[in-house]
């Protein structure tokens, strides 16, 4: 957590009538959305009005959220999200720890005069004016929910702080069950049922919204699953033309590469997909236990991420990448 001083400092800057931007990584998944409107809404509750913008559109079943419509897409209206920046006195970065990871916003934000407060929970933080970084809290919702703790604010937390943090921290625990959800996570939770999130509704809302297409595009994955390794490891891919073939929309792979997981024997699963409109491969890591993606990531595949979650990339062609990803396993231990 920020220090004492520190807080006191940011609490001097969060006034009404400050320009404050609130920005999130590259492809904002169910923990960026949230943890930006969570606290969007926080200090809409301290009379405090503060901009969502984000690099790129992110997936429809992310969009229920209260406000999540009036984020502003930096890659539909670049300008209006240039001059957000740009003027800004306060920037809220949440859930990526360098300005590499959140696209064309990067070289705005490093050249902005603003004070930049960083809140997120992935290893190896670059430089800001403010930082509070834990890698071992698992999702940065739970992390602005702390954050509202220590600004003695909890009392402000409402319905719409609710769902948003609960979302979150809900996507990014896997539905609570990786093991980094901690006791704490579980009476964050249980402090957001009573402020008003109701957890059938978020799961419905953001889980139960299957596509014809996205079936299709599971069935397809999971016909040619492969385990290698002794056992240990799972490959999944999709091209880029069946995802044309099959109508893929944002958010239409997420959380494939945890089918790889569920199988038995398996420590780390992988999944590998082209990109539909530039040649390179998208790669998602996911382990269980010890076996650390993010270092994995980082040495071979241009990414990173925390231990048992990680991204990265290859700009070799996909059956290529697969195969040096396979060979890169011999020298690892799992």
């Amino acid at each position: 957590m920020f220090t004492p001083a520190e807080l006191l400092e940011i609490n001097t800057l969060l006034t009404p009538g400050r320009k404050i931007v609130i920005i999130t990584h590259y492809n904002p998944d169910g923990d960026a959305v949230g943890s930006s409107l969570g606290l969007k809404h926080y200090l809409h509750a301290k009379g405090i009005e503060a901009e969502v913008v984000v690099p790129n559109d992110f997936p429809k079943f992310l969009k229920w959220m209260p406000d999540a419509k009036k984020n502003i897409v930096a890659e539909y209206k670049r300008k209006i999200a240039f001059d957000l920046i740009n003027e800004a006195e306060v920037i809220f970065c949440l859930d990526f720890n360098s300005p590499s990871r959140i696209g064309i916003l990067g070289d705005w934000l490093v050249n902005a005069r603003a004070k930049k407060i960083l809140i997120d929970h992935h290893q190896q933080p670059e430089q800001f004016d403010f930082v509070y970084s834990d890698t071992i809290i698992p999702a940065t919702c739970q992390m602005i929910y702390h954050f509202i703790e220590a600004m003695n604010d909890e009392h402000l937390v409402n319905k719409d702080i609710a769902e948003c943090l609960y979302t979150g921290i809900m996507t990014d625990t896997g539905g609570f069950r990786f093991r980094s959800t901690s006791a704490d996570t579980h009476r964050i939770i249980a402090n957001l049922i009573e402020k008003g999130a109701d957890p059938s509704v978020i799961t419905s809302n953001t889980w139960d919204t299957n596509t014809v297409s996205r079936l299709h595009l599971l069935a397809l994955i999971l016909g040619r699953i492969e385990v290698v390794n002794d056992g240990k490891v799972a490959v999944l891919y999709l091209t880029r033309n069946e995802l044309k073939e099959y109508g893929f929309q944002k958010g239409d792979t997420e959380g494939f590469v945890n089918y790889g997981l569920s199988i038995v024997g398996v420590r780390m699963a992988a999944f590998f997909m082209e990109d539909l409109y530039e040649d390179f491969i998208k790669i998602s890591f996911r382990s269980k236990d010890d076996v650390d993606v993010n270092q994995f990531s980082r040495k071979y595949f241009s990414g990173g991420g925390h231990i048992n979650a990680a991204g990265g990339k290859s700009n070799e062609p996909l059956l290529d990448t697969i195969e040096t990803f396979k060979k890169r396993l011999e020298g690892e231990n799992l």
